[in-house]
């Protein structure tokens, strides 16, 4: 027990995460150089000298030290940097501000698919575009280490649970915190966007292990009505 909370320290397999398939791509200069490998280390060289992310991703952030971050040797570790790093100024998420990212998941697609599905409506009735087709790529992983677990019905009411988003976001921001002084590496929750689905939210970098690509998911919306295609664009990853 961590100040109350269970701790569940056995890992999590194949987690669920959901990326857009712009992020999954080649960066848009390769396909100049064709296949090159002195040309294509050196548009690396130039997109490590210039990107903002890959400079933080390289040396950490005030909220996020170096030693953090996942090593190049690790399989698909700028995927889990990246997500850690690269955060939107003043924007919270249920556990995590603009200083240091977090790797959200769930323990299935279906779960996955209701939270991304439930922000990008919630964008499109604020802008009032009732039309949009977005496609998001499976990313499975491992989440090690321990992890607080929310998903009894006796933290029901947890603020960072329950309430308007902007107020539990802040107290699970607090929560996300403490958890990591505490030596935590990620919360498990119930998912708010699917009842009885459960999501998790890796806290550490080197928590999220054996990270592979899985299927592209088309998300369509016509007047706000979401319909999803499963598993397209399998004969190729971008």
């Amino acid at each position: 027990m961590t100040d109350g909370f269970p701790v569940l320290t056995s890992p999590i397999r194949r987690t669920v995460r959901l990326v857009t398939t712009a992020r999954l791509r080649q960066a848009s200069l390769s396909a100049l150089v064709g296949s090159d490998e002195a040309e294509l280390a050196l548009l690396a060289e130039i997109e490590g000298a210039t990107s903002g992310r890959l400079i933080v991703s390289r040396n950490g952030a005030p909220s996020l030290s170096r030693d953090e971050l996942v090593p190049s040797n690790v399989p698909n570790h700028h995927f889990i940097n990246a997500t850690f790093v690269y955060t939107k100024p003043r924007q919270l998420n249920r556990f995590s501000g603009s200083g240091r990212g977090a790797w959200y998941c769930a323990y299935n697609l279906q779960t996955a698919l209701a939270e991304v599905a439930f922000h990008i409506h919630r964008e499109l009735e604020a802008t009032r575009r009732g039309d949009t087709v977005v496609e998001y790529g499976e990313m499975f992983a491992t989440i090690n280490g321990p992890k607080i677990d929310l998903t009894s019905s006796d933290f029901a009411n947890e603020h960072c649970l329950c309430g308007a988003d902007e107020d539990a976001y802040v107290a699970g921001n607090a929560l996300a915190a403490q958890a990591i002084k505490s030596g935590m590496s990620g919360i498990i929750y119930p998912s708010k966007r699917l009842p009885g689905g459960t999501c998790v939210v890796a806290l550490m970098p080197r928590a999220v292990e054996d990270v592979t690509q899985g299927d592209i998911h088309r998300l369509t919306w016509r007047s706000f009505q979401l319909t999803i295609d499963e598993r397209v664009n399998l004969t190729g990853r971008p």
